[in-house]
């Protein structure tokens, strides 16, 4: 009875905090001892709150989580998945937790062929494209093993959110009207975000997601056994069975999260963290790696010189991501491609051009964002995501749940790119209960044994290339977060050898890489990415404001 008491004060606490707190936010900011940065200002201020009202970075992570599940939904939810990356003060001690999603037990590597030849589009769109999600899953294990607060208070204000309204954002505007076409022909989704003559919602507009409101209020403290079991999961996997897909009551009945050990490579003074496979981190690491040897600050902040070090760089780490997979099913050698031997000769093939790999390019889709440090020092790195802008493009309509792609991130067949463009090998190809590659690497900098910089990102596999050059900007350039968040980006991720480049790179620095000889392709902006730079007594963070984020802090 003690402990209902407490929970329904706790929730109740949470909400009205929520409503009635109004510290400063935005795309920068300054603080002493909390500090949140994600890709929705509402988000923010509702982990801040948590902090501020006894809880840790963990309990400030689950109801951020929930919070852009509702505000940008376009991009991650609970019908998705992700990875979280833990640095726990009181043991000085890295976490990983792997959340991601699993093919369905049905599934097969030749699924999506017909008559003989691959149909891409049937891991992008409907129910075929749909992994088991691991969201709920994964919050709830970290909750379990490092939380203070019982979920029920965590989800409260999410729940507001979607029951009461949110303010659409011109971001999530602008996703509704790329989608518009497809995500219409959906009841749930052309309730939620199209008017009555049927046109896309703008920025400004109320939002209200009423069925996503009683799903996730019913789930109490006990988010697996409601979400997963019971008469959630039959509803989720008769709307799929009803809409040609294979996912089951079976299949999330035995989905688990898992606990990783995270990856480490020294640089320059600095211990750098992250997610091992099937995330690709290994590669950001790989990535310093290579460039550890040089002297990047003498070259200059995007100088042509240092770019076109980049590139190569990037391109030769892609060449390599083609060896990662689900280490559950592959065995991926990443102690051997962090290896010194193996950074110095993967350094040669990229400065001297010796390989010639075939991978495409890429552009920017979905997936979400946060880091968060609180008053005791603890550091929380999450990346979540439903895969390409509102996945599958199919909503639950009854509790207004929006389904994964995740699908797609696995190697569909032979020289057959994804909807990022990146065409895989067979270590990540379909099989049943496996999990797809992916691009997300948060990443923690410790230095000594005290967290130093956060930084992640979304974005499809210009995270990766994101995460590499605001990492740099910190660590090497000694810009501020805001800074090196705002500094224009380029990604390469493998033949054919299109650099894209951020527009506000200076058309002077563009034309010298013309003249290199590199193709370039110039693009409005590469992902966002989210950096708190750690110091004793101060934080410093900043979130790319290109998806309406904000950081925020006391």
């Amino acid at each position: 009875m003690l402990r209902r008491t407490r929970t329904k004060l706790l929730r109740l606490f949470i909400a009205i905090s929520f409503c009635l707190v109004s510290l400063q936010t935005g795309d920068a900011a300054e603080a002493h001892h909390a500090m949140v940065a994600s890709e929705g200002a509402e988000a923010s201020q509702i982990g801040l709150d948590v902090i501020e009202h006894g809880g840790n970075a963990v309990d400030a992570a689950v109801a951020v989580a929930l919070a852009l599940g509702v505000t940008n939904s376009a991009s991650c939810g609970i019908g998705g998945g992700g990875f979280m990356l833990i640095y726990w003060a009181k043991d000085h001690k890295l976490y990983a937790l792997d959340y991601r999603e699993t093919a369905p037990k049905a599934a097969s590597a030749d699924m999506y062929f017909r008559n003989g030849k691959p149909v891409e589009e049937l891991a992008r769109t409907g129910a075929l494209a749909v992994a088991v999600p691991g969201e709920l899953a994964g919050l709830d294990a970290a909750l379990r093993r490092f939380g203070t607060m019982p979920f029920s208070s965590l989800v409260a204000p999410a729940v507001k959110l979607a029951r009461e309204g949110f303010v659409l954002s011109p971001h999530m505007a602008r996703d509704i009207a790329f989608s518009a076409s497809q995500i219409v022909k959906d009841p749930g989704f052309r309730a939620q975000f199209f008017d009555a003559a049927g046109a896309p919602l703008k920025a400004g507009a109320r939002v209200r997601a009423p069925g996503l409101a009683a799903l996730m209020d019913g789930l109490g403290d006990q988010p697996v056994e409601r979400f997963y079991h019971g008469a959630t999961a039959a509803q989720i996997a008769a709307f799929i069975k009803a809409s040609g897909g294979i996912l089951t009551t079976d299949d999330l009945a035995n989905y688990r999260p898992v606990w990783r050990e995270p990856i480490h490579l020294r640089y320059r003074g600095y211990d750098l963290y992250t997610m091992p496979p099937p995330s690709s981190g290994g590669i950001v690491l790989e990535m310093f790696g290579m460039i550890a040897p040089g002297h990047t600050e003498g070259l200059g902040l995007n100088s042509p010189a240092y770019l076109a070090q980049l590139i190569e760089i990037m391109r030769q780490g892609f060449v390599d991501r083609d060896r990662y997979g689900d280490p559950a099913f592959v065995k991926v050698p990443v102690a051997e491609l962090l290896s010194p031997a193996h950074l110095s000769e993967a350094r040669q093939q990229a400065l001297h051009h010796l390989t010639v790999p075939n991978i495409a390019s890429a552009r920017d889709h979905g997936t979400s964002n946060f880091c968060i440090v609180d008053k005791a020092g603890n550091v929380v790195d999450v990346t979540t995501t439903i895969n390409t802008i509102f996945g599958a493009k199919i909503m639950v309509p009854e509790a207004g749940l929006i389904l994964n792609d995740e699908m797609d991130d696995f190697a569909v067949a032979p020289g057959v790119p994804n909807a990022f463009k990146l065409v895989q090998s067979q270590t990540n190809a379909i099989a049943p209960g496996k999990r797809p590659l992916s691009s997300m690497s948060p990443l923690i900098a410790l230095r000594g044994r005290a967290p130093a910089m956060v930084v992640g990102a979304s974005g499809g596999p210009t995270i990766i290339t994101g995460v590499l050059q605001v990492g740099l900007n910190i660590l090497d350039f000694g810009l501020s977060p805001e800074a090196a968040v705002s500094a224009p980006r380029i990604h390469e991720q493998s033949q054919p050898p299109t650099v894209f480049t951020e527009a506000a790179m200076p058309a002077t620095t563009i034309g010298a890489l013309r003249q290199m000889g590199y193709p370039i392709k110039v693009v409005p902006e590469l992902g966002a990415v989210s950096a708190i730079r750690i110091t004793p007594g101060m934080l410093d963070g900043a979130f790319d404001p290109s998806k309406g984020g904000g950081a925020v802090g006391n």
